[in-house]
């Protein structure tokens, strides 16, 4: 780590789905984190439309800069780096980030650094309670990831343990939300209604719990069919669906899993505390459960605030920091978005040297 009176300061760029976010760290204290986000433009379609994701980044991406600039109370040419997602994505989305990136990085003479958008979800914590501890268990949960990691340097070293081999819990949640008509996004408005509803009203399927099944992966898959058939068979009979009833159920289905998978993979690797991430670990129920179990395991729980738990540039901004600190390389100019980057790449790093002569021409400052 950094010696605390030289932390660096570092800018962050998230557009791997519908939000743009920027972000602006020293260390580990957040100075900025500023999001536009297209959700509306999306609801209308029940989904994120990768084209309209990547056209409102687009429109969004300098306004907000400039605003987590001003919000920081830092001018950019006190920038130590620029990290950015460089993936997994909306391929779309993700270019448009990394190009925004590119530019800044270049017009500053700063180095750039493509960071991993899952292992930024896990580094986010930081920003909230401190140094992670080596190693970490972590649970993510979002819109297109359930997986469990296991990391002893979040720069280099993330081991996944078990995913989703289908849906993941966020994609659960949307498409759940969209059979009671709720909506989208899903997942806020589950959880809205589960609040007054039954979460033992109705016992929907808990999918690879088995003896026999993967003891970290997780299916949604057959749990969101199940919810489905219940409710049309319901309707079919013309008889009133219990909206919160189905709510709480599902959702209490969803979290069972999740908590005790990750509270088994702690016990099963030896570590004492466990961290959730993601969008979906904004979800109040997930919070409580994974708190009583972890209390009643000896596991210490660590979940950052709801608003960093979705997608934000403060935690890819956190993580570059980190790679600032630790010395790792920065990437090359080359860098490009990677829709299917594998956790095991924290980030990208240079696989070449010019950087340094691109930045040697553009000390100048190109920015005003």
């Amino acid at each position: 780590m950094a010696d605390s009176r030289d932390e660096p300061l570092v800018l962050g760029i998230e557009t791997s789905c519908d939000e743009t976010g920027v972000g602006i760290v020293h260390g580990t204290t957040l100075l900025a984190d500023a999001v536009a986000s297209s959700v509306d433009e999306h609801a209308r379609f029940g989904g994120v439309v990768p084209e309209v994701a990547s056209r409102a980044h687009l429109e969004a991406m300098v306004p907000t800069i400039d605003r987590a600039l001003k919000e920081a109370g830092v001018s950019a040419k006190d920038l130590d780096g620029i990290a950015v997602t460089a993936g997994p994505g909306l391929a779309g989305a993700l270019l448009v980030g990394v190009s925004a990136a590119k530019a800044y990085a270049y017009a500053l003479g700063k180095p750039l650094y493509g960071v991993n958008h899952l292992a930024s979800h896990i580094c986010v914590d930081q920003l909230e309670h401190g140094p992670l501890p080596e190693p970490t268990m972590a649970l993510l949960v979002s819109g297109g990831h359930s997986s469990l990691l296991l990391s002893a340097d979040i720069t280099s070293d993330v081991r996944p343990l078990g995913s989703t081999i289908d849906d993941a819990a966020g994609e659960a949640f949307d498409k759940i939300a969209r059979v009671l008509n709720l909506g989208f996004p899903g997942g806020p408005v589950i959880d809205r209604y589960a609040r007054e509803g039954d979460p033992a009203a109705i016992t929907f399927p808990r999918g690879l719990t088995g003896p026999r099944d993967p003891a970290y992966d997780f299916s949604f898959s057959g749990l969101k069919t199940a919810v489905a058939r219940w409710i049309e068979a319901r309707r079919a009979a013309g008889e009133e669906v219990p909206v919160r009833d189905v709510a709480a159920s599902f959702q209490e289905a969803v979290v069972d899993v999740l908590t005790r998978k990750a509270v088994r993979a702690c016990k099963d690797e030896g570590v004492d505390h466990l961290m959730i991430g993601g969008g979906v670990a904004a979800n109040s129920r997930l919070r409580a459960l994974a708190q009583e179990r972890c209390e009643a395991a000896g596991i210490r729980l660590r979940v950052p605030r709801p608003k960093l738990c979705t997608d934000n540039g403060a935690m890819v901004a956190a993580l570059g920091a980190e790679m600032v600190a630790r010395n790792r390389s920065a990437s090359s100019w080359d860098l490009s978005a990677d829709s299917s980057l594998p956790v095991t790449d924290p980030h990208v790093p240079g696989r070449t040297h010019d950087h340094d002569h691109v930045h040697e021409v553009s000390k100048e400052n190109l920015y005003s």
